[in-house]
């Protein structure tokens, strides 16, 4: 009797062992607040998958699955803009299987730019997670005509605007000029003409600017005391001031929000791809996808998440975003090798500019 239980005992014992030997692990690479412990702790339970993070940022991605040839992860999530660039040119990650991906839980608009966005010779490599936006951070009790990038250079605000001399600038400005910067990303000589219409308009403004605001906090204290009421800021920076004052409020431009979106992406030699996309199908159902919000600040892709985010972060950003201003997001396309320069050149000017 004693052996037999001996032999159930050593049974058991093996039989743990085997199936945590056979668990899998989903290995994810991803941005902090991106995969809270409390979303971990509930896909584990439901899939028995384990999950593993590793924290990172565009560079930092690219730059291990590079060393790897794409294997040691088997999810990244690297903006929208910087994955066509380094598939080209180092074979990093796999084409994603769309019909694995339950598509009816994205927002259709941020589905479909990422797909255009992260197209390469007819395959798309990556579907929409977090997102976020610049646009206009407004003191509507006294700059409430302020309603596009263009604004900013009403003389009735005089040394009460601010904005970044960054390429977020440029093109905001572009788009308010009725311009299409991002269709034309093809073709320098365009871009070059857009780039020298916002530059001489960015010129003229000078004399409005307060300040060409270079930290979030130096720009939050400038709005809070009152001594900017209008700027070119995130809807992050506008939402946190709301909270503090409800005439301060992220207003999306009419001329469209410039928009950026981190994705999922899975590497070339990924080991649990169907981890990967049970993953992400588990964490854009809207009620997960609201707990991710919480944690990382933003919103997510997931279609009908704000209705479970809090009752503050819920009624801003449908202040903020309508739904025809959510359509009319312009999302950051991967810029072309010397786009940057040109834009750098032409910032450099209107700095020096009297």
């Amino acid at each position: 009797m004693k052996h037999a239980k001996t032999l159930v005992a050593l049974a058991l014992s093996s039989s743990l062992v085997t199936a945590a030997a056979s668990a899998e692990t989903l290995r994810l690479l991803t941005w902090g607040g991106y995969a809270p412990d409390e979303v971990i702790a509930l896909f584990e339970k439901e899939t028995g998958i384990e999950v593993k993070v590793t924290t990172s940022n565009n560079e930092d991605m690219i730059s291990k699955l590079r060393a790897t040839g794409g294997a040691g992860f088997d999810l990244a999530q690297p903006s929208q803009d910087r994955i066509t660039g380094a598939q080209q040119a180092f074979n990093i990650y796999q084409p994603i299987d769309l019909s694995k991906v339950e598509a009816a839980q994205m927002i259709p608009s941020m589905l479909a730019a990422t797909k255009a966005n992260t197209e390469l010779n007819g395959d798309v490599y990556g579907v929409p997670h977090v997102w976020g936006t610049s646009g206009l951070v407004v003191n509507t009790a006294q700059a409430k005509d302020v309603k596009d990038y263009t604004d900013l250079c009403s003389s009735a605000y005089e040394g009460k605007v601010s904005y970044r001399m960054k390429r977020p600038t440029l093109i905001g400005f572009a788009y308010a000029m009725g311009e299409d910067p991002f269709a034309a990303y093809s073709d320098p000589a365009k871009y070059q003409a857009i780039l020298d219409k916002v530059e001489a308009k960015l010129i003229e403004c000078k004399p409005v600017v307060k300040t060409y605001w270079t930290g979030g906090d130096a720009l939050i204290n400038l709005i809070r005391s009152e001594e900017v009421v209008a700027a070119m800021a995130w809807d992050a920076g506008g939402w946190k001031l709301n909270r503090d004052n409800a005439d301060v409020k992220f207003v999306a431009p009419a001329s469209g929000a410039l928009g950026w979106i981190d994705t999922f992406a899975i590497p070339r030699k990924a080991k649990a791809v169907d981890a990967a996309y049970q993953w992400i199908n588990f964490v854009m159902q809207p009620e997960i996808a609201a707990m991710i919000t919480e944690a990382a600040g933003n919103f997510t892709a997931s279609q009908g998440s704000d209705e479970f985010v809090n009752e503050v972060a819920k009624a801003q950003f449908q202040e903020s975003f309508p739904p025809a201003d959510l359509d009319n997001i312009k999302w950051y396309p991967a810029v072309p090798p010397g786009l940057e320069e040109m834009e750098g050149l032409a910032l450099d000017r209107i700095q020096a500019a009297n």
